[in-house]
């Protein structure tokens, strides 16, 4: 057979489809069949989107209306209420509609009237709790166990100058052990179910936060002037702080007071003091900001920022509210390194709700409690104040 040449059957052959149409009248048909498909499916979307927008815009106008004062939240019956007020106020009883009478509230004495529809405000007024934030300068370390051991170094090793020949000097140094004892804090709060049920607060969450707020307040005392029977040792009931007296049982002398807490100062080593803070109450502070030097500035300096602390010789001042007055025998001023101060965490604040053992009385139990032991670790790195007896 013999092979024919490709070019020769061209234009040959044309191809059409039943009706007669060439393929490019095909494709543009076809195209045109898109296009009008897209299109309708635009239109389609944007009506949608159309009515989107009328749906946000009614929904902004209905967050407005409900943004306004007294708009949020009503129930009916209270609505009725302040609108059967509002009528009374303006009209009086013969003007109020029959339906308005009959959400008036009458008192039981009959001199009181009507009386205005009650308003509970969700907001609850506490007093402020103050305590020592002695905590958040000391070391805080977490236990396993029933108590913690530390050894510590009384004496060290001494090195002596010899001859090439002389005989050497031997030297032993010596150690001491010291231990902290968590202590437990503990308390309970018995609470009827039905208040539990119908308060209109998270009422367990607020005796959670109070209790905390107590715990808090218990712990700072006892970082302060705890004797470490049954709680923690406080920093003025520590041994081996070296102390100086101000020798005026009224408080500082009235000739260069400042003299005194500069001796403070300088009685820490240089390591010890440049880590350091002066820990005092509030009014005592409040006595020593009078202090001038010679040139009539202050001798404690307001920080520059916001948010710093002011400071005292370049150290930072820390109110703690269990620190003594200034008083004959007291201690009013310690100054130190907070992390030869030392807090071990055996159990964290834990509260349990004890629904059982007063259910015959309608009343469940909160318990609360935690186990926290500290002391004086590092004695050498701390100077308090007295003032003579």
């Amino acid at each position: 057979m013999k092979h024919v040449a490709p070019d020769a059957l061209r234009g040959a052959f044309i191809l059409k489809d039943s009706n007669g149409d060439d393929p490019a009248t095909i494709v543009q048909k076809a195209l045109d069949d898109l296009r009008t498909s897209i299109d309708g499916r635009l239109k389609a979307v944007e009506t949608k989107g159309a009515d989107a927008e009328q749906l946000i815009t009614r929904l902004d106008q209905l967050e407005a209306r409900f943004n306004r004062p007294g708009a949020t939240g009503p129930s009916k019956d209270a609505d009725t209420e302040r609108k059967a007020f509002e009528a009374y106020v303006r009209r009086g009883l013969d003007g109020m509609a029959p339906e308005l009478k009959t959400a008036l509230t009458v008192g039981t004495d009959a001199t009181a009237g009507y009386l205005a529809p009650e308003a509970f405000a969700p907001e609850l007024i506490k007093k402020l709790v103050e305590f020592s934030p002695i905590r958040a300068y000391a070391r805080v370390v977490t236990i396993g166990s029933s108590t913690v051991k530390y050894p510590r170094r009384l004496t060290s090793t001494t090195a002596t100058w010899v001859d090439e020949t002389a005989n050497r000097t031997g030297s032993n140094p010596s150690y001491e052990q010291i231990g902290i004892t968590p202590h437990e804090l503990a308390t309970y709060v018995d609470v009827s179910t039905q208040l539990l049920e119908d308060n209109a607060y998270n009422l367990e969450g607020e005796l959670a936060a109070d209790l905390g707020e107590a715990f808090g307040k218990a712990e700072g005392t006892a970082y302060a002037t705890g004797d470490g029977n049954g709680k923690p040792k406080g920093l003025l009931k520590a041994t081996g702080i070296a102390e100086i007296t101000t020798g005026s049982a009224s408080g500082f002398p009235t000739s260069n007071p400042a003299d005194m807490l500069i001796g403070m100062y300088h009685s820490l080593p240089t390591a010890h003091a440049q880590r350091a803070v002066w820990m005092m109450n509030r009014k005592t502070l409040g006595t020593i900001r009078k202090w001038k030097d010679s040139n009539g500035r202050y001798l404690i300096v307001d920080p520059i920022s916001e948010g710093m602390p002011i400071t005292l010789l370049g150290r930072p001042i820390v109110e703690a509210i269990d620190m003594p007055d200034i008083a004959a025998d007291a201690t009013p001023i310690i100054f130190g390194d907070m992390a030869g101060y030392r807090i071990v965490d055996r159990i964290g604040f834990a509260m349990l709700r004890d629904p059982y053992t007063l259910a015959t009385t309608g009343q469940v139990r909160f318990h609360a409690r935690k186990r926290v032991g500290a002391d004086v670790t590092h004695p050498d790195r701390f100077v308090k104040l007295t003032c003579a007896a």
